[in-house]
């Protein structure tokens, strides 16, 4: 029996070992944000300027009291100040400025038990004793190392009062002390503390330096990713590397050590290029039918059709930048995408591009406003369509008429100077008709006699038509040309002499036909009392000057007494009358003086029986 119990008591505590082995390995997994953290100035990714200027300024010896790292999310700021307390605090850095990893103080860094080196989160730590409290620590001297750095992270996150108590520690801080703050939101930091700082903005990582730095660390995983895939997750992550780290860790775990494109755009709910370049085709062709089983795919797929116009744009932005190969660069996609790109921009004019990507953007700005935003984007789609259409339309309607060519018998002379046709000389009945030649000779002598039958063949060319811009200048986008201008309709003349009475007389039918159908406009002018100041002038007086501002209903009655008074030639002018101010009763004195004074009685009875006002 003991020995059966003993074979049992031992695998029972190899079982027991393998699991915990087994649960340690699975909690030393670290992410990807934390595994490849810089650590060196070199290894900080799209943010070279600011990290050459830190090292130059370690290097002569030329370090601010205090700093400010401000910058989106992500983009590498609480890294570069941690790097920059490591590498000040370092006994033997290189000649590059880096830190060596073999003093006392980086060793004490890297195992994170450094006492020269403090951050403190600003978002929990916000309130003026916590300042306080930093400012304390600030008179201790280092006892390893040369600085002693604070960290400030989220430091727009302190209120006022502990802003204004780390002020001046801030300007006026040992020699020894080193402040790097560092926010997102430099906006909410007040001036006298920006101030007091060297200001460093970091950038947005482009999308180049991301797929870069995604391709080393899958290398280093032992990861299989193609470049495309990366690509997307470099967008997806909106110029922070810390984003794209995260992405790229959710992608391992769902497709293991093989990340294609197609895993991407599904697990990440993105729209495939393939898409876009369908659509363009189809728009290309005029496929209405195919546009629209397209877009219905889309959103069967679960995308939002916003979304789909957004892509669509920046689809047409990198057509428009493929039609010329120095912009080719300026396109945030793989290699190979900038070839697809080329190919299909060859097949669309610019005018198409601009012109398609003029009513992408008015959809996406129009889109919130529509009550029916499928049908708004079909629209917009549809019109697309039809750009080219319209482009040919512009360019005949722009191209120069052909001149006609004037008359073989007419024989006309042109000064440059005055622009204008001298008139052909008429052949007198004379002895001497038989020879026109002699008297084309002298057209001077005959051009003070002028006659009917003289012909001027340029006055009748007909000069081609120009589509033009509201400033004057050639339309591009208009589709249609101006009109000719139609001719203007002379009015009748109607002078019939009227009376006072007259005009009284279809003053007050105006009244009566528009009381129901104007009636505020009615009651301003019900009693204007319209006077004949002159033969042309019809005054009429109003207490609101709001009246004649109601242009349809002033040319309502004009028109009306036109035709009532059977004269067009008089204009309406109205006389503003201040309405008589009535005096607002408050108290009862005021009430009580007022029905006394409408009504005498009411004060001979306040007498009589001795009454008195309760004021």
């Amino acid at each position: 029996m003991n020995f059966f119990y003993k074979k049992i008591k031992k695998n029972y505590r190899k079982l027991v070992i393998l699991q915990h082995e087994k649960i340690v390995n699975m909690d030393n997994f670290v992410v990807s944000t934390r595994k490849y953290r810089p650590i060196t100035f070199d290894s900080v990714v799209g943010q070279k300027a600011i990290t050459s200027t830190l090292q130059n300024a370690i290097r002569t010896n030329t370090l601010a009291q205090a700093f400010l790292f401000c910058g989106p999310r992500g983009v590498g700021k609480t890294t570069c100040a941690r790097i920059m307390a490591k590498t000040i605090n370092c006994m033997n850095p290189t000649a590059d400025m880096e830190a060596r990893d073999e003093c006392e103080s980086c060793r004490s860094f890297n195992n994170s038990n450094s006492f020269n080196i403090y951050e403190l989160d600003a978002a929990s730590n916000n309130s003026v004793e916590d300042i306080r409290n930093l400012v304390d620590q600030v008179r201790i001297p280092p006892q390893v190392g040369r600085y002693k750095v604070y960290i400030i992270d989220e430091v727009h996150m302190l209120s006022s009062s502990a802003f204004n108590a780390f002020l001046k520690t801030l300007e006026e801080p040992p020699a020894y002390a080193k402040f790097i703050l560092a926010t997102t939101e430099k906006h909410k930091i007040i001036p006298t503390i920006l101030s007091r700082c060297q200001i460093f903005d970091f950038k947005r990582i482009t999308v180049d330096d991301i797929s870069k730095h995604l391709q080393n660390v899958a290398l280093k995983e032992g990861v299989t990713a193609e470049e495309e895939a990366l690509n997307i997750v470099a967008q997806k992550a909106d110029g922070a590397l810390r984003d794209a780290l995260s992405i790229f860790d959710q992608m391992v775990s769902f497709s293991g050590k093989n990340i294609t494109y197609k895993d991407v755009i599904t697990n990440l709910n993105v729209l495939d290029y393939e898409y876009y370049f369908r659509m363009v085709d189809y728009i290309l062709n005029k496929d209405n039918n195919s546009i629209l089983l397209l877009l219905n795919n889309v959103v069967e797929n679960g995308f939002d059709i916003q979304y789909f116009i957004q892509g669509l744009a920046s689809h047409l932005r990198n057509l428009l930048l493929g039609k010329d190969e120095k912009l080719i660069d300026l396109m945030e996609v793989s290699r190979q995408l900038k070839v697809r790109y080329s190919e299909q921009a060859q097949k669309c004019s610019q005018y198409f591009l601009l012109k398609s990507l003029d009513l992408a953007n008015q959809c996406d700005l129009n889109f919130r406003n529509s009550n029916n935003k499928r049908l708004h984007l079909e629209i917009c789609l549809m019109k697309m369509c039809y750009v080219e259409g319209q482009q040919t339309m512009v360019n005949r309607q722009q191209a120069p008429q052909p001149q006609p060519q004037p008359q073989p018998q007419v024989q006309t002379q042109a000064r440059p100077q005055m622009q204008q046709q001298i008139p052909t000389p008429v052949q007198q009945p004379t002895a001497n008709s038989q020879q026109p030649m002699a008297n084309s000779q002298q057209p001077t002598a005959n051009v003070q006699q002028p006659t009917a039958n003289s012909q001027q063949p340029t006055a009748n060319v007909q000069q081609p038509t120009v589509v033009r811009g509201r400033l004057g200048r050639p339309g591009t986008i208009s589709i249609t040309a101006e009109e000719p201008k139609k001719e203007e309709v002379v009015e009748e003349v109607w002078n019939n002499a009227f009376t006072q009475e007259q005009l009284t007389v279809a003053w007050n039918s105006f009244v009566e036909k528009y009381q129901n159908a104007s009636p505020v406009f009615v009651a301003g002018i019900k009693n204007a009392e319209p006077t004949m100041t002159s033969p042309s002038i019809v005054t009429f007086k109003i207490d609101n000057v709001l009246v004649v501002k109601d242009q349809n209903n002033m040319y309502a009655l004009h028109e009306h007494l036109k035709n009532a008074l059977h004269n067009n030639q008089f204009t309406l002018k109205e006389v503003v009358v201040e309405r008589p101010k009535e005096a607002v009763l408050y108290t009862d004195k005021q009430k009580f003086e007022k029905m006394a004074g409408d009504n005498p009685n009411v004060a001979a009875i306040k007498e009589t029986l001795g009454l008195h006002l309760d004021i």
